[in-house]
This record gives C-alpha cells, structure tokens and sequence, in this order.
C-alpha cells in the first residue's frame, strides 16, 4: 500500500495553506486584527482552496488582499450575489480570485475561497478585522481568537454543509504564528493566557506599551485567549474619530465618528429582588460529553452545568418561581409550568439534577424555546431564561428571532460552554433580550460566571434609560448604535454616535440617565470636540458593525434594511451578510484544462476522549445539603464535610438548649469563609440567605455561639459576617 508524503487532508488530499500568521494591535479595550495566510499549490493541476473558519460575531472585517508572484491584489467590497458570480467568472476565464465572504448561516463563520492557483503558485492572503474587547469581573480585557469550530448540528461526515473540513485528533498541517502589541496610557500590568507565552516586552519605560507571542510549537488545537490586565480603574471616557478623507459630509465615513464608554455602578444597597421566575434551559445533547478543556482529569461539560445547577438552585431567593428544561433532538422538563421555590421542590429539583445525562441527541434549542414562550409569565414575577450550551446548531438565525419575539416579556443569560461555542448564537440571544452572555473556556469555572449572571439577574431593574448631550450651536449627533434597554452592574456600556456640524466651541458633554428604584441617577461626561486622525477608521468602523447588526435584527421591511445594511457595508468596507470582497488577478489569463481541483483546508476539532472526572467537591457537598430556606441540619453529612464528628459539634454547642440549626447554619457559613474565601463569589448569594435565616433566628447569644464555633473549625472569621 502506497502512503502519501506531503500535507493531507484526512481524505488524503493535499493541504495547499502553508501558514497562518496574527498580529493583533490592543488599544485599550479594542483590538484590531491582521491574519496572513499563505498558500502554494503543490499538485500538477491548478486547484481552488476553501478555508472556512470561525470569528467572533462583533468582528468588523474591512480589508482583503491577496499578493500573487510578487503582485498585490486589492480587493473590492461588492454585494454578495455580484461578488460570487464575478469569482465564478473569473475562475472559469483562467484568472485567479479570491472571495472573502460572511456565512450566510452565521455571523461568527467567514470562508475564504483561493480559485484557480495555478501548479507550483504561491498565493499571500491578508484580512483585517477589528473588535470591542470584553471586560472580565477582575476588569482584565478579554482577547479570543477562535481556532475550534465545533461542526454544526445535523451536518453529515467530516465536512459539514458550508465546506467545513475538520481533523479529529491530528495535528494541523499548517503552522500558526500569533503577535500582539499592546498599548494602553494607564499601563500593562500583566497578561495571561489560556495558551504558552513568550515572555512579556515592555517597550516603553512607563510600562504603557507592550509586546507578547505565543511560543512557539502551538499547534492551533484550541482557542487563544488572552487577558490583558491594565494600571488604574476604568472610568468613563468618550473618543472622537476624524471622517474618512474624501467621503461626502452626512454620510457615516464623512462625519466624525463617537465612541462612548461607561461604567455604571448599581450599588449593592440599592437590594436585590426576592421575585422572579427563573428558568434554566440546559444543553443535553452529545456534545455535552465533551471535556471541558483539554487538560488531564478535565471535567465533562455536563457534569459542569450539573455543579452549576445545583448551585444557581441553592441560590434563588424563597418565593420566586423556577424550572429546568433539557434539549436535545427532543426536549424535556422537570414541572409542566414553573414552580413556586420551596424546599420540597427544591429538593425534588436538585434530586432530579444529580441523575442528567447528555443523551438527547443532537442540538435543537428551537423548539425547547417555543414551549417555554408559549407558557404564560407570572405575575409580579419577572421572567429571568438562563440557557447553557457548547452552540452548536444550525438555525442561529431562527432562534435568536424567536428570542427577540418575546424579549418585552424576558431576559436571557445565556452561556457558551467550551471551546467552538457559537458567538453568534450566544451574543445573539443575549443582546436580543437585554440579558448578558459569558463564555466558559479552558480553565474558566461555569459556576462562577452563571453566578455572576444571577446576581445581574436579580438587581433591581433599571429603567428609562436616555442619552442627553450637550453640543456647541450648529452640532448635533445621531445614534448609531441602539439606546440599551438594560444596565447591570459593573458591566461596560458602549455606544456610538455621528456628530454632524461645526463650531468654534471645543467643548461638549455627555449624559447617561436611568431611574433605579424610583430615583434619577445621572453620569455626565465632558470631552473636547478635538477629533484624531486614524488612517484604519476603527471606530466609523465599529459604529458601522454596530449599526448592520442592529438593522439585521430589525422587524421592519426586509427588503428595505437589507439596501441599508449593503450601503453601510459598501460605505464602510465592513463585510455583512449581504456582501462581500472580490479579487481578481486579471494578468492569469490562460483557460482551465479539465476540472478545477477543490481542496478544503481542515480545522482542529475537540473530540470526546473517555476521560473521568473525579468526584464531588467538598463545596459542592456542602452546598447540596443547605436547605432552601438557607439553613442547614446538623447531622452526620454536614458534620463530615467539616471535619468534625457530630458529637464533638453538638459538645461544642455553647448552650445545649439552643436551636440546633441556627448553630449548625453558623458552622457551614464558617467553614465557608476559612475554606473556600476564594470561591467566595460562587456561594454569595446562599450565604445572605444564610445569614439572613441566623438572624432571623438568632438571640443575644449569637456572638459566643460564633466565638464557640470558630474555636470548633479552628477559623477566626470576623462576626461582622453575621452583621455583629
């Protein structure tokens, strides 16, 4: 049996990409992306090239060239249906093209197609792309670049329907290269990275600019994260762009472009709500039997959204109301409608978690919604959608509309788990109904994030949410982003506007107001009307992005937001799903002999590998046995999780007539505090109600019961916990 020498598909077909190379250039909390990808044609035959791969949905890619035997090839932004015949044409006319185009079933999947490279060509692609960067709990700014791109739903063998080639446990046959400079005027302090880093650069003495690569050997089989970590606190801001050079005044690119950040601070004493209705719709379909990361003993997608359950369940607030919904090919539920939060119902819930499997199929989210939409809301009871899923389906469009139906009657967190996780789908459901997304990745923890969404969740609801500006005589601005319909705490808030006029006054302010329980709050900006030059247009860029997606969710006349969104896209060079980019090298002018040759260039792709996960965690078990009042019993269960007999705790009791709950409930939120303090943010929200249960219940005395119990733990945790 011959075997084939060279790069091969699994297919054994030739692989004609060679390299990938990044650069990345992070400004603060925006990236801008450049990736060069070369290729040469190796066989005896001219050959078209398809490389489809996976980018976050809020990327606004704006350039595409190609260099071919030394020549540099601009490409053009047309309309879709003309890019795509004009490469057909060309192809078919012996010239080589190149296309660079959205998918059109998701907005996080580009293909790059190379047609007609002729035997023994090299071919250099160049796209650029540039994004808002995410802001994490610990305020580091959060860069991804997706490198897994999990096959979608209901598409058949290794390559899906959109050309998607995959390899399964192999390594890549192109080698893959990431630089990132970054600049930031309050300092670098430090950067992290899901993947191996060279050592970190300063370039500058003030820390203010920095350097970073991978190191090399990575072999692209996961994504790259990194989190950039900058000196000093965020605070508002507001950046002015000068227009494009040459585009008529009144147009997006011919005016100055605004970019404005805040940071509203919902504060904590405001209180949280004790209603809502809270459902949990749960990804079960195979893929949930995925690791989480890739590491030894990483824990299974399932068995993480199972922990994450119990605790979001352990955390609700008595006299909401909830539900748990699985999907899959089907989908199930634990009650017919929601129900009131009890113990008995809590119990039965948690009982019912504990026995989940990931064995309903394949991933349709679809219908699992319309049940849930089809049941009426309870009254005085907000309705909160908590979704968790790996995102691999097929109909993002359908269901990010259906979302979008129902969003005055809901909100909805949503959770992309591992890595390959649609950002389409899980920013899309999100941004549809005025919820928050997070995505769980390597060693991220699910609990963590999903916990961080129910205190968001429960916040008091912000309301009247307006813009107000003051401007010079004769100047003026227009939204060009949505007014947001929610606020959350510590979340950053973008918006971008088009100022129009001029005036002498160099001065302007901006107003962000809301009412938060019954009161005005107000946060005022001042910037000066002193717009920079930017010769890549970041932020008309970003605004133009903004603008397409909010007019691709839009409900008005189709036909009508689709000539808009092309005339942005043209205007801007920001791709859309009704364009893309054409380039033709027209001096290749020789007629193709026989059929063109297509080959697929694969991507890594994260398979199950039968690895176990060990074992409940002591929190877990502690938290599993609070009850929903946020009390806990004292018996041999708690007892073992703390490390003491129940003889010796109940000996400890100072007063053996006390309530012997009250003085177990002390014990558990002391051992939570001595020895998970760093998990603190999981537990938060079942401790209050803990705490609030001690004292409700509590005497004179609960301050030698604290004294006896830090005496039992060997802890010395400060009573003010219990509000002494």
């Amino acid at each position: 049996m011959e075997h084939p020498c060279g790069l091969f598909t699994l297919s054994n077909q030739p692989v004609p990409l060679k390299s990938i190379s990044v650069d990345v250039s992070i400004n603060q909390f925006v990236a801008d992306v450049s990736a060069t990808l070369d290729y040469k044609n190796e066989e005896t035959g001219p050959v078209e090239a398809l490389f489809v791969f996976p980018m976050d949905e809020d990327s606004a890619v704006y350039s595409f060239q190609a260099v071919v035997d030394g020549k540099n090839i601009v490409a053009e932004i047309r309309e879709k249906q003309q890019a795509q015949e004009d490469y057909e044409n060309a192809i078919s006319q012996g010239q080589a093209a190149f296309l660079l185009e959205q998918d059109s079933s998701s907005g996080d999947i580009f293909r790059c197609s190379i047609g007609n490279l002729p035997p023994g060509q090299k071919a250099t692609v160049t796209m650029s792309y540039v994004q808002e960067l995410s802001l994490e709990a610990d305020e580091a700014v959060r860069f991804v670049l997706p490198a897994i791109l999990n096959p979608r739903y209901l598409l058949q063998g290794w390559k899906d329907s959109g050309g998607i080639g995959v390899l399964l446990g192999v390594e890549l046959p192109y080698t893959f290269s990431v630089s990132a400079n970054i600049c930031s005027s309050n300092g670098i302090e430090k950067v992290h990275s899901s993947c191996a880093l060279s050592p970190l650069k300063y370039l500058a003495d003030d820390k203010t600019v920095a350097q970073v690569s991978l190191a090399e050997g990575h072999k692209f089989d996961r994504d790259v994260e990194i989190l950039v970590y900058y000196g000093g606190r965020n605070t508002p801001s507001v950046s002015l762009e000068l227009p494009q050079a040459g585009a008529k005044p009144g147009s997006l690119m011919g005016d100055t472009a605004m970019m404005v950040s805040f940071y509203p601070s919902i504060s904590v004493a405001e209180g949280e709500s004790t209603s809502g209705e809270f459902i949990f719709l749960v990804d079960r379909s195979g893929s949930m039997n995925s690791p989480l990361n890739f590491e030894k003993g990483s824990q299974f997608r399932i068995s993480s959204a199972k922990e994450t359950l119990i605790l979001l369940l352990k955390s609700l607030p008595l006299g909401c109301y909830f539900n748990i919904y699985g999907f899959g090919s089907t989908f199930d539920y634990f009650f017919p409608e929601s129900v009131e939060y009890t113990q008995q119902t809590m119990e039965e819930a948690v009982q019912r978690v504990k026995s989940l499997k990931a064995d309903l199929g394949g991933t349709e989210i679809l219908e699992a919604l319309t049940d849930i939409y089809s049941k009426s809301c309870k009254p005085n009871h907000p309705r909160q959608l908590f979704v968790f899923t790996d995102g691999e389906v097929c109909d993002t469009g359908l269901v990010i509309a259906e979302v979008q139906r129902h969003s005055q009657n809901h909100r909805c967190f949503s959770f992309g788990i591992g890595e390959g996780a649609s950002t389409s789908l899980i920013k899309g459901i999100a941004r549809a109904s005025g919820g928050t997304a997070e995505f769980i990745m390597d060693k991220d923890r699910m609990q963590l994030k999903a916990l961080r969404s129910l205190k968001r969740a429960l916040q008091p609801v912000v309301q009247d949410i307006s813009f107000t500006w003051t401007l010079p005589l004769g100047v003026e601005t227009t939204l060009l982003s949505p007014a947001p319909t929610m606020i959350f705490h510590g979340q950053r808030l973008i918006v971008y506007a088009q100022l129009k006029g001029t005036n002498a006054v160099t001065a302007g302010e901006v107003c962000l107001q809301y009412t938060l329980c019954g009161n005005i709050v107000r946060s005022t900006v001042p910037f000066s009307l002193d717009p920079k030059a930017d010769d890549k247009l970041t932020i008309h860029r970003l605004a133009a992005k903004s603008l397409i997606q909010t007019l691709e969710r839009s409900s008005q006349d189709a036909a009508e937001e689709k000539k808009k969104v092309v005339d942005i896209s043209l205007q801007s060079g920001v791709v859309s799903p009704h364009t893309a980019y054409i380039a033709i090298n027209k001096e290749l002018n020789e007629p193709i002999q026989g059929p063109l040759t297509q080959r697929d260039i694969p991507l890594a792709h994260r398979c199950h590998d039968g690895r176990k996960f060990l074992g409940e965690s002591p929190l877990l078990q502690l938290i599993s046995l609070q009850k929903a009042d946020g009390s806990w019993e004292l018996d041999e269960a708690l007892t073992s999780v703390l490390g003491v007999s129940v003889q010796a705790a109940l000996a400890a009791l100072p007063d053996q007539s006390k309530d012997v709950p009250s003085w177990a409930t002390i014990l558990a939120v002391l051992w939570l505090h001595s020895s998970f303090w760093g998990q603190r943010e999981e537990w938060e929200l079942l401790e209050k109600k803990a705490v609030a249960w001690i004292q409700a219940h509590s005497d004179s005395s609960l301050g030698e019961c604290i004294e006896a119990a830090n005496a039992l733990l060997k802890s010395s945790v400060d009573p003010a916990v219990f509000g002494l």
